[in-house]
């Protein structure tokens, strides 16, 4: 099945990780938002923010959102961060497909990439304090944009993907037509399972 879904999330939420499981998983391609950003920005996108400005960051990042949800075919998109952000970026991956939104605290991210140096919004002098900051920002956005809220807490990488696919394969029935016994001209009409995965 041509499975279109996007994975949003805070920095160090595990999208590419799961991303590319899952699409592995689905037999689809898998899409690094920020590494078409990169090679569109022929550099890093820590470099481009300390050079640029993270307005203007935004800016290409909405137009590479936008060509690259335009792309036909089954696809599993990772996208940074921030691209919730604006208004029009939330839209775009609405109408895309399934969005997984991949949940976890501070704290639990601040474990997962306090060493890592790539991330521009975390070169601070207190990065668990920024995370906080971002969460207080970003989760309600993630959670508007989402079909799926999935926590990743404590399942490990391969036992998330197993809950995305049972989430993709319920909603994929639900879609489909179903005939009642007893009333074979009279399918039911397509139902929508619930926005936070229930």
């Amino acid at each position: 099945m041509q499975v279109r879904c996007a994975l949003v999330g805070m920095p160090g939420s595990g999208k590419s990780t799961v991303g590319k499981q899952l699409a592995q998983r689905l037999g689809v391609p898998f899409i690094d938002l920020d590494h078409q950003l990169e090679l569109v920005l022929k550099t890093s996108i820590r470099n481009f923010f300390e050079t640029e400005g993270e307005d203007r960051f935004r800016d290409l990042e909405a137009q590479v959102l936008a060509d690259t949800t335009a792309q036909p075919g089954g696809m599993v998109l990772s996208t940074g961060g921030g691209a919730v952000l604006r208004p029009e970026n939330r839209e775009v991956l609405r109408q895309f497909g399934n969005v997984l939104y991949l949940r976890a605290s501070p704290e639990e991210i601040f474990k997962r990439v306090k060493h890592d140096r790539t991330r521009p919004l975390l070169q601070v002098g207190n990065p668990l304090h920024r995370l906080r900051e971002l969460y207080a920002q970003r989760d309600t956005l993630y959670r508007d944009t989402a079909t799926y809220v999935i926590e990743t807490g404590r399942p490990t990488v391969h036992t998330l993907v197993n809950m995305i696919m049972m989430q993709l394969e319920m909603a994929q029935g639900a879609q489909e037509p179903q005939v009642p016994h007893g009333t074979p001209d009279a399918p039911t009409p397509p139902g929508r399972p619930h926005a936070d995965g229930s």
